[in-house]
């Protein structure tokens, strides 16, 4: 079972990294960013695409690498925490006007996290 959520999430950062490399601009519509210049997109394609890609293959690292399984578990989990703790702190400044995108991602990020936690 383990596996299965660890594939799941690499899954998940996967999809988002192959989607931001692709179609930045798509990528962030929902949050009503506007990509207008190319350092812009490339910076989208970096954070997003480059660290989505790069996190879905550590993952990968952890179904297969029995040693290094725990730390990447542990390392992946706290940086989605830190994600959603990002909007919390966004929340003291700024205040969503609806569930989707802000408060949807920071249930996905809260509940793989703690998934990951589990499965570590």
């Amino acid at each position: 079972m383990d596996h299965v959520i660890v594939g799941v999430v690499a899954v998940f950062f996967a999809g988002m990294g192959v989607y931001a490399l692709a179609a930045p601009q798509a990528l962030v519509a929902p949050f009503r960013i506007e990509l207008t210049a190319g350092a812009a997109r490339n910076e989208v394609r970096a954070v997003y695409g480059g660290f989505g890609i790069g996190i879905a293959a550590l993952l990968g690292v952890a179904t297969t690498d029995p040693a290094a399984h725990s730390g990447i578990l542990l390392a992946v989990a706290v940086a989605l925490y830190g994600m959603a703790g990002g909007r919390l702190v966004g929340r003291l400044f700024d205040r969503p006007d609806a569930f989707y995108p802000v408060w949807f991602y920071f249930w996905i990020e809260t509940a793989a996290a703690t998934a990951l936690l589990a499965a570590r």
